[in-house]
């Protein structure tokens, strides 16, 4: 029981450091926090030492703390995040309504694929929430993008087989990537899971970078092969028009 509470009192002493260090209006000194907190100098020191392993906090030139490269780069990538799904919910819902089926956005994130926006069509069959959901990349037309274009790597180890049409094989999944990079779009059949059938193509910032994919996915009773040739050169279409119409707001301003 003891060493339960030694545990726990360590954990809120480290979160009450982290959180002081990150709201101080100015980075403090590991003396000003042993003072604050009235934690030992050598107790303070031992837990900041921690935090600075893992990359929560780092210090300055001063010997000051300031937050780690852990945080700011999430801080970073969920700025990033809100960027793109404002910049591109529109297209997401005319997507939606035109073709009536689910429209996605997704990025690379720390080694996996985020889904970071969804608008539903008007189908009841097949309208699932994808948002949060683990998705490997080799399994879906979203993760065939970013791969393709090299907003993501293909993850290391065993090919994960989700389906008996899933993908496992890395070099006819490298012929599958160059496959979509001659199209410009991505296709699954039953890949992700039995009768679901999507079509992606890449978002790309104004350098010509792919930051994210948009997909738009059904069941397979209603979207033939046919059907999702035609949405992916949709998705392309509505990707471009929305990229020109905003490069064109900001030449005029």
């Amino acid at each position: 029981m003891s060493e339960a509470l030694s545990g726990t009192q360590s954990i809120d002493r480290a979160s009450a450091l982290l959180i002081d260090i990150l709201e101080s209006a100015t980075p403090p000194l590991l003396s000003q926090l042993s003072r604050s907190h009235e934690i030992p100098k050598s107790t303070t020191s031992r837990i900041l030492s921690a935090l600075e392993r893992q990359g929560l906090i780092r210090r300055d030139r001063t010997g000051a703390f300031v937050a780690g490269d852990v945080l700011t780069q999430f801080a970073r990538s969920q700025n990033q995040d809100s960027v793109l799904v404002a910049r591109m919910h529109s297209a997401l819902e005319k997507l939606a309504m035109s073709t009536g089926e689910t429209a996605n956005l997704a990025v690379a994130s720390n080694g996996e694929m985020k889904l970071i926006d969804q608008v539903d069509g008007h189908y009841l069959l097949g309208a699932t929430n994808w948002v949060g959901k683990r998705i490997p990349y080799h399994a879906s037309a979203l993760g065939k993008i970013l791969l393709a274009y090299g907003a993501a790597t293909i993850p290391m180890g065993r090919l994960e087989r989700l389906t008996a049409k899933t993908i496992t094989s890395r070099p006819r999944l490298l012929t599958e990537l160059e496959n979509v990079r001659k199209k410009g779009y991505a296709i699954i059949t039953d890949e992700l899971e039995e009768g679901l059938v999507a079509v992606a193509a890449p978002v790309r910032e104004n350098d010509g970078r792919v930051v994210g994919a948009i997909s738009i996915s059904g069941p397979s009773p209603r979207l033939t092969q046919r059907d999702l040739v035609k949405i992916g050169e949709i998705i392309i279409e509505e990707i471009h028009s929305l990229q020109a119409n905003h490069e064109g707001k900001i030449g005029a301003a």
